[in-house]
């Protein structure tokens, strides 16, 4: 129960670290709008994890038992996996502060709360990226093969919870906190430490 905890914390923690366009937009719709709307904002982009979350333990579970033969070459093509999206993370933010180049994002009309949870549940959604990390944790860490249903479950909730307090705390911390995060430095930091979680666990899976 506590391994799937730590698990399930360190995969929200690990997707949601980064402080990509999504992020940026969540904060500047806060110190725009009110700490009300970028709750619920947050809570969007945590939902859409959680989802993610849950379909990748559920459908790495069937997949695991249907591939239990080829288990082992699925766990290093995992690893191999979370190494190239630590790569390509690590690199692109290199890239982008040497270029000295933001991804914003911005709204003429800034939405209810309502309309803010639904919009960034969306765009959430369609990120691959999201469902491609989760989908290659799960299977390459074998947990999808031996836990039970309780801990899966325990797995999703705690990403869902850890994604939470990353976005909940974006939001908060409104204009002040978001001109550190967004700039420059803040998202070469950010996404700099979610590669280094993710080179973690890849390194983990190949032990």
């Amino acid at each position: 129960m506590t391994a799937a905890l730590v698990a399930g914390l360190v995969a929200g923690y690990g997707i949601a670290v980064p402080v990509g366009a999504v992020a940026t937009y969540l904060v500047s719709l806060t110190a725009r709008t009110s700490l009300r709307t970028g709750v619920c904002a947050a809570l969007g982009v945590a939902l859409a994890d959680g989802l993610y979350a849950l379909v990748a333990t559920v459908g790495g579970s069937a997949v695991a038992a249907v591939l239990r033969p080829v288990l082992t070459p699925l766990r290093w093509a995992s690893a191999v996996v979370l190494l190239v999206l630590a790569a390509r993370g690590a690199v692109t933010a290199v890239r982008q502060y040497r270029a000295h180049r933001l991804s914003t994002r911005s709204v003429p009309t800034p939405p209810s709360p309502g309309r803010a949870f639904v919009s960034l549940l969306g765009i959430t959604l369609l990120n691959p990226t999201t469902v491609i990390y989760f989908a290659a944790l799960v299977l390459g860490t074998g947990t999808t093969d031996s836990a039970r249903p309780l801990e899966q479950g325990v797995f999703v909730v705690a990403a869902f919870l850890a994604s939470a307090s990353w976005q909940v705390t974006l939001a908060g911390g409104g204009a002040l906190l978001g001109r550190a995060l967004t700039g420059h430095r803040g998202r070469l930091v950010t996404a700099l430490a979610s590669s280094t979680v993710m080179t973690v666990l890849a390194v983990r899976m190949m032990a």
